[in-house]
């Protein structure tokens, strides 16, 4: 714990020249975010669900940090010398102090527990977006029961195109056997629906607007522990939320790039700009007629 104390202490010295007494409280969110820094490995591999244990591991790996920090801002002394820490403040409130002494100190509207509203309030907007993005994830989902699309270009179309008759693919017997075989191909390919009876989709709709609210339970948290604990929370909570959205960005973006590809893809090689895909023979004849003049 001394070594967390002196790196915490060393970071407040740095920026006390540009923030004077809360220097050590923005010390404190600027480890917080070395630390989720260090853990972004791992919360990628948790959003892609690489293994069970990499969704369990960044929050696992926080529990040791948020204990030193919760022991560094409660203990009088750390290493048999009086603890520094202590004395410093965000603002008018002492970074180990509660919401408790905040109230003996000045009621709810005093300069400290104007502090603790404002780390409340912080507190609530980012469980607020977190319970937004999780209904929205939630109303996203596919409903429980019904089996999964299948792409265009799949196995079935595949087995369909190396099935067709001597004809060939470009052929309309081809392309009829290619067609078959793709249905058939699709039909095979689809797993049968999950039959799920009224009180399963009942319990599943009430956890779903449960979850969200989970977030709001840091509040309870942020009003127990000391305010530099609190401050850990809230920074750590807003890093989690923020890395989720950035990284569901970049997946839908990859998704949307690629589902256009294929679109692209499955055009026919002969047919001429500005005819779409299965048009019919007489707009496709036209469309290389205006092409050749």
């Amino acid at each position: 714990m001394s070594v967390f104390t002196h790196l915490v202490a060393e970071l407040g010295r740095l920026l006390q020249p540009v923030l004077a007494q809360s220097a050590t409280a923005a010390a404190i969110v600027l480890f917080t975010v070395l630390v989720r820094l260090a853990l972004h490995p791992l919360s990628r591999a948790a959003f892609r669900g690489a293994t069970p244990v990499a969704g369990c591991l960044p929050t696992l790996l926080q529990l040791p940090v948020f204990f030193v920090m919760y022991r560094a801002f409660s203990s009088a002394e750390v290493g048999g010398a009086a603890n520094e820490l202590l004395g410093h403040r965000l603002f008018a409130a002492p970074l180990g102090s509660r919401w408790a002494d905040a109230l003996g100190e000045g009621g709810l509207f005093g300069a400290q527990g104007l502090v603790f509203l404002g780390l409340f309030a912080a507190v609530g907007v980012v469980a607020a977006w977190s319970a937004v993005r999780g209904r929205r994830a939630a109303a996203a989902a596919p409903a429980p029961g019904l089996p999964p699309a299948l792409p265009a270009g799949g196995k079935g179309a595949t087995r369909g195109g190396k099935g067709a008759p001597a004809g060939g693919k470009g052929g309309p017997a081809g392309r009829r056997a290619v067609s078959g075989a793709a249905t058939a191909g699709a039909r095979g390919s689809l797993a049968a629906p999950v039959e799920l009876s009224a009180e399963q989709q009942a319990a599943m709709r009430k956890l779903g607007g449960v979850l969200p609210l989970l977030s709001f339970g840091t509040l309870i948290t942020a009003a127990l522990v000391p305010l530099a604990a609190g401050l850990y929370l809230v920074t750590t909570t807003a890093w989690s939320v923020a890395e989720r959205a950035w990284l569901q960005h970049r997946k839908d973006r990859a998704t949307r790039a690629s589902a256009g590809e294929a679109a692209e893809g499955a055009a026919p090689a002969g047919a001429p700009a500005g005819v779409p895909a299965g048009a019919p023979a007489g707009a496709a004849a036209a469309g290389r007629s205006r092409s050749s003049l």
